[in-house]
């Protein structure tokens, strides 16, 4: 029963990082990276189709972003929608290739990116919290319905307590490391 919670826990903390580096994937430092556009949904044939389905995205080099559809009759859906996008980008359209060019952040622009990384984070430790206050009132119930014993409740809740600041360095590191990215010029 314990073991059952804790592992619950454990997943559940585990995909509160796994969504906060999704997350930070998708915010925009001064480097070119296909997962900028993974979350753009394009228009296609009256479907919303996500980018990445539609066309290979490439980065030649580390202010620049290639997007080659597919379907060539595609390429102004896909123009369309990266110009709807919240990235603030204008894409150059050849008639085979979208490219975007990535223009240098400005110390201000990258300030502000970092607040919002370190806003991401912070919900990403409060989700883990969440899922140990809720793993913490289980494990309090088996005690109270005298299923598990007071000395079995006091082992979980500091295993679950140490499973927790693991998880919460984690998402600390990875907040860290994105943080880091922004900032460097």
């Amino acid at each position: 029963m314990i073991d059952d919670a804790l592992l619950d826990a454990a997943d559940r903390m585990e995909k509160a990082l796994e969504a906060l580096q999704r997350d930070l994937a998708s915010v925009r430092t001064g480097r070119a990276s296909p997962a900028l556009v993974d979350h753009i949904q394009v228009d296609y044939y009256g479907t919303p189709t996500p980018l990445n389905q539609l066309a290979t995205v490439t980065t030649p080099d580390a202010r620049l972003i290639v997007i080659q559809p597919w379907d060539r009759g595609s390429i102004g859906a896909v123009e369309k929608a990266i110009q709807k996008s919240d990235l603030g980008l204008n894409p150059s359209n050849d008639g085979t290739v979208i490219r975007l060019a990535l223009p240098q952040l400005t110390e201000d622009r990258r300030r502000e990116i970092a607040k919002q990384v370190r806003k991401r984070v912070e919900d990403a430790r409060v989700a883990a919290r969440n899922v140990r206050r809720d793993c913490h009132d289980q494990i309090r119930r088996l005690e109270h319905d005298h299923k598990i014993s007071q000395d079995d409740m006091h082992r979980a809740e500091t295993e679950l307590q140490k499973l927790t600041d693991d998880h919460i360095k984690g998402i600390d590191k990875a907040g860290h490391a994105k943080e880091e990215e922004v900032l460097a010029v």
